[in-house]
């Protein structure tokens, strides 16, 4: 099953960028991160041609990179983007007809939810992992640790405030995977390869 494959390799990476680019910037980040170590990526669709990203790094990196569309908003959107080619869908928001749509063409999808019963919720729709936002990375580690405390086996994204300083604090609240975003955006790609690497570090050094 492919989604099962794509939830573990999203899993096994630890990290995925998230990114909001041109195309051309877009294959730069994902050279970078694909040479640091990290190879799971979110194009947003707040970039008129997320779409068509989505197909050049499908073409150009084929299985060396995962690759998602973020803030999925709609059914619409999630059509689009299932059809460009995306592994994954990645949103803000829990959305019932995109929950539906991911599980018919089995990828994962990670909505974001704002409290304990809209998590739940997402996950009994079948969400595959769920991201706590926007308050996980304006309270910090302790809102993930309060959350898996009484449920333990709640799959969570945290996708705001990661850095390379902070990142063993987030895993060790319980984030099973972290979304970076300027981290991951900015300098050469031997930049981001660098700053990709250091999250790889990080996360593997706390697996092991």
């Amino acid at each position: 099953m492919k989604k099962l494959d794509y939830m573990n390799r999203i899993y096994d990476s630890g990290a995925l960028a998230v990114v909001r680019a041109s195309t051309d910037r877009v294959i730069e980040i994902a050279e970078g991160i694909v040479k640091g170590g990290v190879d799971v990526m979110e194009v947003s669709y707040t970039i008129d041609s997320a779409a068509n990203s989505i197909k050049i790094l499908k073409e150009k990196f084929g299985d060396k990179l995962l690759v998602g569309a973020g803030t999925v908003l709609d059914g619409e959107t999630a059509k689009d983007a299932i059809k460009a080619g995306a592994q994954f869908i990645y949103s803000p928001m829990f959305d019932t007809e995109v929950a539906k749509l991911c599980n018919q063409y089995q990828i994962p999808y990670a909505p974001g939810c704002t409290s304990v019963t809209e998590a739940i919720t997402a996950l009994r729709a079948g969400a595959t992992f769920v991201k706590i936002f926007p308050y996980g990375g304006i309270v910090g580690p302790d809102l993930i640790k309060t959350m898996k405390t009484p449920i333990p086996y709640l799959p969570l994204i945290e996708s705001g405030g990661v850095t390379v300083d902070n990142i063993t604090d987030w895993l060790e609240a319980g984030t099973d995977i972290v979304g970076i975003g300027g981290a991951l955006s900015k300098g050469t790609v031997d930049d981001i390869a660098q700053s990709a690497q250091q999250f790889r570090n990080k996360i593997d050094e706390y697996r092991e």
